[in-house]
């Protein structure tokens, strides 16, 4: 009679429901009609075979490539990992240069959309085009084969980390003359690559576009007049781009071959970096900040949770719940309905991690979870989980970050 006892996993049904967990793939093999605890046959809809009320059979347009092969990992399954075609160009005819601003050591989306429209040229210039990427100081980025960067200029010496425009620009045009690009893209912001464009223009002799959202190899259209008039001029050499100015790569891999400059770079520095000033945390925008505290529903001490951040000095975010419920302005909801972060480190103060916020933080270095729920998504996706109350690991933290102030940390422990 035992062998008739229909025996269930809760856990596995579990993860087989939540499309979140690792192992969630691992369950998608099971066949397509299973028998129930009451006894009556239950058939998977989503199952390669099953036949429809329609009488359409499903098929696998995936040629058997379940969706962990498309992040390029293999799945449970035995699928084979989906590999995107390489795309190699091996004697460039030009160049197109582009410098983007790696804020916090990543490309950034507006960097990504620059590599996207340096491409775009290419096809309609035609030939053997090959984009670079001209890349300063430390960088964090492991995807540039993703972003479409065929050759990778690295200058990584100690003058140009910090503040340092006179020597990056001395830099970019030892470039102009040892490769001669055929154009320069930059994008126009205000973390680097406005002022960078506007000084390599007088440098090399260039007039620069301005906030160009459409270009081609003929025309550019500009943005003028606060955004509400459009400029039609020729394509020059060198562009600063708008963001969403083209579609950034994501059907090829690139060859990123390193590239050095031959020559020195001499520059003349009349600017001299003196460190960072001491500002307040909560001025920097999201999307620029190294290190976040966000609060979710599991804060109850709203006091407390702005005194640490203060002290940490952490620059403060939320999740969507605390927005709506008017603990937190909304332009520091953090998610994709919000601002997407790519900070070193982010501590999630009782946010459960629903797909909008986990999205937001895709890029973040450290993930770091406090919270009480042992199973939710936050937890799975940090590095490091604090599984307690928010009140009592804020109060600690506070207090330790007091000690560390006035030089007791050594006591504190």
């Amino acid at each position: 009679m035992s062998e008739d006892i229909i025996r269930r996993d809760p856990r596995a049904e579990w993860i087989a429901r939540n499309r979140l967990h690792p192992l969630h793939d691992s369950m998608q093999s099971a066949a397509a009609e299973v028998r129930g605890p009451s006894g009556l046959i239950r058939r998977n809809p989503h199952a390669v075979g099953f036949i429809g009320p329609n009488g359409i059979k499903r098929i696998d347009r995936m040629n058997g490539n379940g969706l962990a092969s498309l992040g390029g990992r293999r799945s449970a399954s035995g699928a084979k990992e989906v590999v995107l075609p390489l795309h190699k160009v091996d004697n460039p005819d030009y160049y197109i240069a582009v410098v983007p601003d790696m804020v916090g050591g990543r490309l950034s989306g507006h960097d990504r959309d620059v590599l996207g429209q340096a491409h775009k040229l290419i096809r309609e210039i035609g030939g053997a085009g090959a984009v670079m990427a001209v890349v300063f100081g430390e960088y964090r980025e492991e995807a540039f084969d993703k972003a479409g960067v065929d050759r990778l200029l690295h200058l990584d010496g100690d003058e140009y980390e910090g503040y340092s425009p006179e020597r990056r620009v001395a830099a970019l045009a030892q470039v102009e003359k040892e490769f001669a690009p055929r154009h320069w893209l930059l994008p126009d912001s205000v973390a680097a690559g406005f002022e960078l464009g506007c000084r390599l223009g007088a440098r090399i002799g260039e007039r620069p576009a301005t906030q160009a959202w459409q270009v081609d190899a003929q025309q550019s259209i500009c943005r003028g007049a606060g955004g509400t008039l459009d400029i039609t001029r020729e394509t020059p050499r060198l562009v600063l781009l708008a963001e969403e100015c083209a579609e950034p790569i994501d059907e090829t891999r690139h060859e990123v071959l390193p590239v050095a400059l031959e020559g020195a770079v001499e520059a003349r520095v009349q600017i001299a970096d003196c460190g960072q000033v001491a500002v307040d945390p909560n001025a920097i925008p999201l999307g620029e900040a190294e290190f976040i505290l966000s609060a979710g529903n599991g804060v109850k001490d709203w006091d407390q949770f702005h005194q640490a951040a203060e002290l940490l000095g952490a620059t403060e975010g939320a999740s969507r719940v605390a927005v709506d419920d008017g603990y937190m302005p909304r332009f520091r909801q953090v998610g994709a309905t919000g601002t997407w972060v790519t900070a070193r480190v982010y501590v999630a103060v009782g946010i459960s991690g629903a797909i909008q916020h986990l999205q937001g933080i895709g890029q973040c270095d450290k993930v770091i979870a406090i919270n009480t729920d042992v199973g939710c998504d936050m937890v799975k996706r940090a590095a490091l989980s604090v599984i307690a109350d928010s009140g009592d690991v804020l109060q600690e933290l506070i207090r330790l970050a007091k000690a560390y102030r006035q030089g007791e940390i050594e006591h504190a422990a």
